[in-house]
């Protein structure tokens, strides 16, 4: 039997190049190799503030990109996350065996924190959800017998609490109970940085818009956002640790370019970084293009049938581990 994949993305944002390269292009060939689970995580966006109409908006958005992008719904499933209740039951059991001290300590907690108060993220007025919305992820992934786990660089910490709980609960309560995940990165595709500062994550949440190149963003705009990129001192286009902001950009362009890094280098040896940038935004563009007229072939209508019917497909699954969940740990049926 193939080994199995799951992942998703939070419909909130604007979903951007580094969400392309850093997750969905890796699913796109590992549905060939895995059965594979993808879902729209409604139930993590709701973690912050969010307007109803505009998180159905994002919802049927963020199938179209990965329908767009090559996610094959014959292959694999794509579900909406709060379609199968179980992910919400099998959160809560979890809850009991987790840790407030392994939750504190996740990096992403304080960011995430003052983003959601604005008064530096003091814990009391921090929402529950903002605390302990790593165990919704757990039992995203343990839900599915997953083998292993797509994600970018900031989100090693995820699995690593997905495995040390999915390891605490079959020593309690039998070994067989949960498959032990793994995680899934590319080097160069690990972590996309942000075009204004190449030390922090590209981010969809980004105050400024010329932090990323979001998958909607017209040829004029790619133009303006990477004209306005940062780069490094010096003029010549190395890829070096030395040279973060460079760097970042040289891997856009080979992961979008299809060609490795020294292959891009190559190209512009005797070249400075107006050519550079003018080449990486047509490189951006011819990427985009047929990316957008294929979501805009896709109707509402259509994504939400595919979404219902992968929902459908997993159904059974979730079913079946929540009621061996529920059994071990003595709930009667």
């Amino acid at each position: 039997m193939k080994k199995r994949i799951f992942s998703g993305v939070a419909p909130s944002g604007n979903l951007h190049i580094g969400n392309y390269l850093g997750a969905i292009k890796n699913w796109v060939k590992l549905q060939e190799e895995y059965d594979s689970i993808f879902c729209v995580v409604d139930m993590h966006a709701i973690t912050m503030p969010r307007d109803p109409e505009e998180l159905r908006k994002k919802t049927i958005e963020i199938a179209k990109i990965y329908l767009a992008a090559g996610i094959d719904p014959e292959k694999c499933a794509i579900f909406i996350q709060s379609h199968i209740a179980e992910h919400a039951e099998l959160m809560w059991i979890l809850n009991t065996i987790a840790k407030t001290g392994e939750l504190s300590r996740m990096t992403q907690f304080k960011d995430k924190a003052e983003l959601s108060t604005g008064d530096g993220g003091s814990f009391e007025n921090v929402p529950l959800g903002i605390f302990n919305y790593p165990i919704l992820m757990v039992a995203d992934i343990l839900l599915y017998n997953t083998d292993l786990v797509p994600v970018g660089e900031d989100q090693l910490q995820h699995i690593e609490i997905t495995r040390t709980l999915a390891n605490r609960f079959n020593k309690r309560f039998g070994e067989d109970t949960f498959v032990i995940p793994k995680s899934f990165i590319t080097r160069e595709g690990q972590r996309i940085m942000g075009l204004d500062n190449p030390m922090k994550k590209m981010s969809k949440s980004a105050k400024s818009e010329y932090n990323y190149i979001a998958l909607s963003d017209d040829a004029e705009t790619v133009r303006r956002k990477i004209k306005k990129a940062v780069t490094d001192s010096g003029s010549e286009i190395v890829y070096c640790e030395d040279k973060p902001a460079l760097k970042n950009l040289i891997n856009i362009y080979s992961l979008l370019g299809n060609k490795n890094p020294k292959e891009v280098e190559k190209l512009f040896i005797g070249k400075g970084y107006s050519d550079f940038k003018s080449d990486l935004s047509e490189v951006i563009i011819n990427f985009l293009k047929p990316f957008q007229e294929k979501m805009n072939e896709l109707s509402d209508e259509k994504v939400l049938g595919i979404l219902r019917s992968g929902a459908e497909k997993v159904r059974p699954l979730a079913r079946k581990k929540l009621i061996e969940v529920k059994k071990k740990i003595g709930f009667m049926l």
